[in-house]
This record gives C-alpha cells, sequence and structure tokens, in this order.
C-alpha cells in the first residue's frame, strides 16, 4: 500500500471517529438529552431550584449556552392570574392536596432577588399560573385531572403539554 493510500485511510479513520464522538455527546453541536423531570413533591435530588419550581436534572458541565430544557411533560393548570400576581403560599397550601405529584408555579422575573431563573413553554408570559405535574403521558394527566375531580374545584383547569427551561443568561 503506497503512502497516499495509507493517508487517505487514516483521514478517513479520524473523520469516522471525530463523527462517532458529535454522535454519542452531541457537546460539539449543543445537543443535549432533555432533563428528566423530578415530580414528587420531596424529591430535591440534582436540584438547586426552589420549592416552587418543578425540579428537573440539568447539566452542571460548565459549558455555556443560554438554557437547558427539562423532558416534555404534561401539567395540569390549576390557577392563573395577572404576572406575579399569585403567590408562593398558595401554591404551598395547593400541594397539600397532591401528596405523590410536585405543584409548581411560574414566578419567573417575578421576584427582584433574579434568582428565578426556570420558566415554563407554552404558557403565556402576561400569566402567571400554579400547576401540578400530571405525568409524562397525556393520559396520566386525564387520569390525575379526573381522579382528583379538578374540573369542579378548579373551574378552568386544564392539561397542557410543556417543558421546564432553565435559562442561564
Amino acid at each position: 500500500m503506497n503512502h497516499a493510500a495509507r493517508k487517505s485511510i487514516l483521514v478517513t479513520m479520524a473523520y469516522a471517529s471525530v463523527l462517532c464522538i458529535i454522535a454519542v455527546t452531541g457537546s460539539l453541536a449543543g445537543d443535549y438529552l432533555p432533563g428528566q423531570v423530578h415530580d414528587y413533591p420531596s424529591d430535591k435530588a440534582a436540584s438547586s431550584l426552589d420549592q416552587h419550581q418543578l425540579s428537573f436534572e440539568y447539566p452542571n458541565d460548565q459549558i455555556a449556552r443560554a438554557e437547558f430544557r427539562s423532558e416534555e411533560f404534561y401539567a395540569i393548570i390549576l390557577k392563573s392570574a395577572e404576572r406575579c400576581s399569585l403567590t408562593k403560599e398558595e401554591r404551598t397550601q395547593i400541594q397539600k392536596t397532591f401528596p405523590r405529584n410536585k405543584v409548581f408555579m411560574d414566578f419567573f422575573e417575578c421576584d427582584e432577588s433574579m434568582e428565578d431563573w426556570l420558566t415554563y413553554t407554552n404558557t403565556d408570559r402576561n400569566y402567571t399560573f400554579i400547576a401540578v405535574f400530571g405525568g409524562v403521558s397525556l393520559d396520566q394527566a386525564k387520569k390525575l385531572f379526573d381522579d382528583y375531580n379538578l374540573a369542579d374545584k378548579y373551574p378552568g383547569a386544564n392539561i397542557r403539554k410543556m417543558q421546564a427551561v432553565l435559562v442561564y443568561s
């Protein structure tokens, strides 16, 4: 085998190796698997988030990114009101009704401390909401909705597919 043929084989192997690394890690393209949601009220695993936030796994790898998203899930919006008008105390009271499902709220940009770096997709930024984690499937969310008779207890309650979004900047 001549020198040119060996060089061509080595370049091809190197290129294939780089593609494999990118495919496995996704780190060069910035593609990451979404973070797994922690749906139990007392689950603080992998989270430095506040009690009113839905906890999920996110990378601690020092790679710069604008945001990181959780896996998709279904939430049952129990209450919504004018931006920043619902309270963390209301969320805490509602949490007592759901011992196995996390009750969370959107408080993004409501607090002067700017410690709330978590927001949610598929919501109107002009409103604040309190929701309960319904599950990763629509069937799970519908069952919770029906089991707790939420249509009667919370008029206007609705099921919504969303993701939690940790905003880094």
